[in-house]
């Protein structure tokens, strides 16, 4: 369980850590705002200054027509701002998946594979446990494994083999849950 949550710990750390970097990029976009605002502004004013120019009794055509031409040199600012904010934003969107995804991969390719063999050993433990005549050959999984957990229980008269081979019930019984306890299962 523990190292279920270290790794569930590790996988929000790194998806937290990946969406702070991506707004410290997207500040990086702040130019591109300015840009398209000062285009937009500078644009619409050229624009209403060629309306007004229009007005001019005779030259009123001539001089609107480089108003409105430079109006448009605002707007192409404006876009240049906007395609700024847009390249920022694929840069942000593509640094925060690859800081998403390298992290959580390690993570699941360091925990899922133990993972997944405890599923399967536990599992199979506990149907062995549940069928008939498995407590017997759990008492045998403790007698063959490393004997740390039969060291710390009092050995009956005889030892442990010598109990399990008479069928000493509550020798077997005890050596199948030291058995079912290596695996991290309660009997």
């Amino acid at each position: 369980m523990l190292v279920d949550l270290i790794a569930v710990a590790l996988i929000a750390t790194a998806v937290w850590a990946a969406f702070a970097v991506r707004e410290t990029i997207m500040l990086l976009a702040e130019p591109g705002r300015k840009v398209e605002s000062a285009g937009n502004d500078l644009a619409e004013e050229l624009g209403n200054a060629g309306d007004a120019a229009s007005d001019v009794p005779l030259i009123g055509d001539i001089l609107k027509q480089p108003l409105q031409s430079a109006a448009s040199a605002g707007s192409g600012f404006a876009d240049a701002g906007v395609s700024f904010q847009e390249s920022v934003s694929q840069v942000a969107n593509v640094i925060t998946t690859a800081l998403i995804l390298i992290p959580v991969l390690f993570v699941l390719l360091l925990w899922l594979p133990p993972r997944l063999l405890w599923i399967r050993r536990s599992s199979t433990l506990r149907r062995l446990a549940e069928a008939p005549g498995g407590t017997d050959l759990l008492a045998l999984r403790a007698l063959t494994g490393p004997p740390g957990a039969l060291a710390e229980l009092p050995a009956p008269p005889g030892g442990w083999a010598d109990a399990w081979r008479q069928g000493d019930r509550q020798a077997i019984t005890d050596l199948s849950v030291i058995a079912l306890n290596r695996v991290g299962l309660r009997p």
